[in-house]
């Protein structure tokens, strides 16, 4: 783990820290000791449920892709992928590459191929997403008073979560702005990398041209549409049930509705990139609408951990314990997540050497 990683984690769990003192660490730890432990057992159940559905989705993608695997094989990617997404602050994302790269060595297929599977699962995930957060946001201006800075900042989330996902889609099936996406990348890694950039050109525009190909075929297949677009509804039912779970644990009915808007706008302050995972911003977003809701903020916080115990600690704990059995290779991977942008590009040429020699054997 980058030095910078673990600093930023320490600061995300020194700001939980100083909430549960403002709270009353002893009022919370009472509130802790009256939990229902079968509530609690049943919330990691569903959270392993949720592992499942996401293995689930990913192998419907990859068969659509002709990538041949099995949920039994996939389920520990996901689980890598999750747990790098929490300790990168990178909007939620920097364990993409590395389940592309990993799936991609597993199967022999080509990396940016595999990577276009991942793009696919990830659109999948915020479409609901992003309808739910709409939502969310209109009821909370409607119906929550909050500070103006958190409004605007929750807002500029949903735009650019949108544009985001719609721009890369709209890359992967417009030929002419495919193109100038293809161009601009090579613009900008040749400002950094000037060696040899007429064969550099020729392996960005193949590495493209093969991403684009693998999300044509996977977009105009209606196994997308029917089988893991519900399929990320359900994800995201899911996740909300566990947080609905784990406070039946503390005898708190607080309706599923308002769980849900605040589980979506924790989402949303998670994505921005700040803390790993949103360490510290989540909890408080969730304590903050909590109990400004009427719940007791003691029952608030020591819920607030139980969650974030089984749906950031545990993933992370169980994605980092798997991710050795797939080599140093893919443990380098995290690296270009901390990079600078210098790096970064050094650290595409060098996947796009591995996309070459792999087509080659």
């Amino acid at each position: 783990m980058k030095h910078k990683t673990a600093i930023f984690l320490i600061i995300g769990i020194i700001i939980m820290a100083v909430m549960l003192y403002f709270i009353g660490i002893d009022e919370v730890i009472e509130a802790l000791k009256i939990a229902n432990f079968w509530y609690i057992l049943l919330a990691i159940l569903v959270q392993i449920l949720t592992y499942y559905l996401l293995a689930l989705r990913w192998n419907i993608i990859n068969k659509i892709a002709n990538i041949n695997t099995s949920i039994r094989n996939i389920l520990p990617m996901i689980l890598v992928g999750l747990s790098i997404n929490n300790i990168t602050p990178s909007g939620r994302s920097g364990g993409e590459p590395v389940r592309a790269y990993i799936l991609s060595k597993d199967t022999k297929k080509p990396y940016e191929e595999t990577f276009a599977t991942v793009i696919t699962d990830r659109a999948l995930d915020m479409f609901p997403f992003l309808i739910l957060s709409i939502i969310s946001v209109v009821s909370i201006i409607l119906y929550i008073n909050i500070s103006y800075v958190i409004l605007i900042i929750l807002i500029v989330s949903v735009i650019g979560v949108t544009l985001a996902s719609v721009l890369l889609i709209y890359m992967s099936i417009n030929e002419k702005f495919g193109e100038k996406a293809t161009k601009w990348i090579i613009k900008l890694i040749n400002r950094f990398y000037k060696k040899d950039p007429e064969s550099l050109e020729k392996k960005v525009i193949k590495a493209i041209s093969g991403f684009q190909k693998t999300m044509k075929t996977m977009l105009k297949d209606k196994k997308i549409l029917y089988q893991a677009l519900p399929l990320s509804f359900l994800i995201w039912a899911s996740e909300i049930l566990r947080v609905y779970i784990v406070f039946l644990a503390f005898g708190a009915n607080v309706s599923p509705l308002l769980i849900g808007e605040v589980f979506i706008v924790a989402s949303l302050i998670g994505m921005i990139p700040l803390l790993p995972g949103g360490l510290g911003a989540v909890e408080g977003v969730m304590i903050g609408f909590y109990s400004s809701a009427g719940i007791s903020p003691s029952i608030t916080a020591a819920a607030t951990l139980v969650e974030r115990a089984i749906s950031f600690w545990m993933t992370t704990i169980l994605g980092f314990a798997i991710l050795p059995y797939y080599g140093s290779s893919a443990i380098d991977k995290i690296k270009l997540t901390n990079l600078s942008e210098e790096e970064t590009v050094k650290e595409v040429v060098e996947d796009l050497d591995y996309i070459e020699n792999d087509k080659e054997n």
